[in-house]
């Protein structure tokens, strides 16, 4: 497998079998991923593997807290305040393309809040990875750590395991700090679901759209 067909065999999964995912391919995949470039080589990336007992404890409080109608904070804004175009109109046709595939319309809001509660469970994958950095940190670390996450992902593809890069488990920072013995002051930047895909599954059926080159480049040659 060369790098772009990983590139484009990449997708955001969102079921999982009930299959444990070994060790030594998580190590593989970790150690593949920590060649991702940083600002002088600061490598700002700590990662937490949970897996079993400690994985549904987790998740179970993080789930009962979201039903709460707490919504939690995350240590940083990942969204835009006032979204604008053409993002706005991009927001929303992923959720539509999610909700169609499932066959959720929009008048069912229970079904809505149970999907998006999955998203706390790190969708029932095996592996929910975990990323952290320190506060002192600026904004040229969340640039290194896009980098490293898309190296994690691309590894995952060529170990034959599936992934869901989750914003939303920033959301709860407190519980997950406090479950895991990680600093208060440290930041959570995302999570992750990490497993085998159920290829049988409707939501992994569908993919999103990609934008053609012309649309976002433009040439300055001579």
């Amino acid at each position: 497998m060369n790098v772009t067909e990983a590139l484009k065999q990449r997708k955001s999964v969102r079921a999982f079998l009930n299959k444990a995912v070994e060790k030594n391919k998580i190590n593989a995949i970790l150690e593949a991923a920590s060649h991702a470039p940083s600002g002088v080589n600061t490598q700002p990336w700590q990662v937490a593997v949970v897996t079993g007992v400690k994985k549904k404890t987790l998740q179970e409080q993080i789930e009962t807290t979201f039903r709460s109608g707490d919504k939690g904070k995350a240590d940083y804004p990942y969204y835009p305040e006032k979204w604008i175009e053409p993002y706005k109109s991009r927001r929303k046709a992923c959720g539509l393309q999610l909700y169609s595939a499932l066959g959720i319309t929009r008048e069912d809001k229970q079904r809505q809040l149970d999907q998006w509660a999955a998203n706390y469970r790190a969708f029932d994958a095996p592996v929910m990875l975990l990323f952290f950095m320190e506060s002192a940190m600026q904004t040229g670390s969340f640039m290194d750590y896009g980098m490293f996450l898309q190296s994690v992902m691309l590894s995952a593809v060529e170990q034959g395991l599936a992934s869901c890069p989750l914003a939303s488990l920033s959301h709860y920072p407190h519980i997950i700090k406090a479950a895991l013995d990680y600093p208060d002051d440290s930041l959570l930047v995302c999570g992750m679901a990490l497993g085998y895909e159920d290829k049988e599954a409707i939501v992994n059926s569908y993919r999103t759209p990609r934008l053609e080159v012309s649309t976002f480049t433009r040439y300055f040659m001579d």
